[in-house]
């Protein structure tokens, strides 16, 4: 329970705490914390994990209790210890270095980072200029801008952005995004893209991932009802601050990212009689139970589940990590 929201006495004004669902963990954050783990006990600790496996605070500092050591760049990584490439995948540059150095490293990029790596490497192929829409210095975008030679991608933002670039050959044009965009915004710069240059060639299959869009959608579900939204996240986990954004395009009144249920404050509730509550994909199930939990101690809670939407998506380990030692 946070030192902000202490337990009061009896009687407790009442709170409407509406959970989205789904909310937290995807399968490709599921799978790369899986990944740090089955290597801890196939080789031992310590384990190396380049930049953070997932933007997490309590992930990463849980790993590091069981034995992950997180670096920023391949040369702070002993060659004769594991190392691992985090969900939001690397640049080409990255494994081919691990490769010259001769290390074991096991590669816990998200499949569907992935399927957008192989998409702009498609577009390249066929000879045609590739924009990508999303976050500067996010490391997703540094991972797939990484794919291709330097200068064959080009990053766009903002719809401004759109409205203001200038291809070499606009006949020849291709765009693929980041998985962990808002969908609103993304469709508003895509519709500035294909305005301007109508035979732009589009993924097959969107590529904001199915986690992101569903998260999104539930928040849109619970901004109908909720005066407050609450997003369980970390301040560098992308997703978690679109849920933020999504829920005031949405229209609701507040809406706080907050670490954990330390995040809480009380003066936050004042004349609130419902809540939204909700996660990020890269955070953990006990991160929104402990936030619970607080509300709990100070009012009258009533927890209502809005479902719009039920996953059942997982992705396979590496197979050096699943077969006999």
């Amino acid at each position: 329970m946070s030192a902000q929201i202490p337990a009061a006495a009896a009687p407790r004004p009442p709170l409407t705490v509406l959970l989205a669902s789904p909310r937290g963990f995807c399968a490709g954050v599921d799978r790369a914390i899986q990944i740090v783990e089955r290597a801890i006990e196939k080789y031992g600790a310590p384990v190396y994990v380049r930049h953070e496996i997932v933007h997490n605070r309590h992930v990463v500092e849980r790993l590091r209790a069981l034995g992950a050591v997180f670096v920023e760049e391949l040369d702070e990584a002993p060659t004769d210890r594991p190392v691992i490439f985090s969900a939001h995948g690397v640049p080409k540059s990255v494994p081919a270095e691990a490769s010259r150095r001769q290390m074991l490293y096991l590669d816990a990029t998200c499949p569907l980072v992935s399927k957008v790596h192989v998409e702009a490497e498609r577009h390249h192929d066929a000879g045609r200029e590739i924009v990508l829409i999303g976050h500067a210095g996010h490391p997703e975008v540094i991972g797939t801008m990484g794919q291709l030679p330097a200068g064959a991608v080009a990053l766009i933002e903002t719809v401004a952005d759109a409205a203001a670039f200038q291809p070499r050959d606009a006949a020849n044009l291709a765009f693929v995004t980041q998985t962990t965009l808002s969908v609103d915004d993304t469709a508003e710069i895509i519709a500035t893209l294909q305005a301007r240059f109508p035979g732009v060639a589009a993924p097959h299959k969107e590529d904001i991932c199915y986690a992101t869009t569903n998260r999104q959608e539930a928040v849109k579900r619970l901004a109908e009802r909720c005066e407050l939204l609450l997003v369980v996240g970390s301040k560098n986990s992308s997703n978690s601050v679109r849920l933020v954004e999504v829920g005031h395009r949405a229209g609701v009144a507040e809406a706080r990212l907050i670490d954990d249920a330390a995040g809480l404050d009380l003066a936050w509730f004042a004349g609130v009689g419902v809540v939204g509550l909700t996660a990020g994909a890269s955070a953990p199930e006990t991160l929104v139970e402990g936030v619970i939990e607080a509300l709990r101690e100070r009012f009258d809670l009533t927890v209502e589940e809005v479902s719009p939407t039920r996953e059942a998506v997982s992705f396979k380990l590496p197979r050096v990590l699943t077969e006999p030692a």
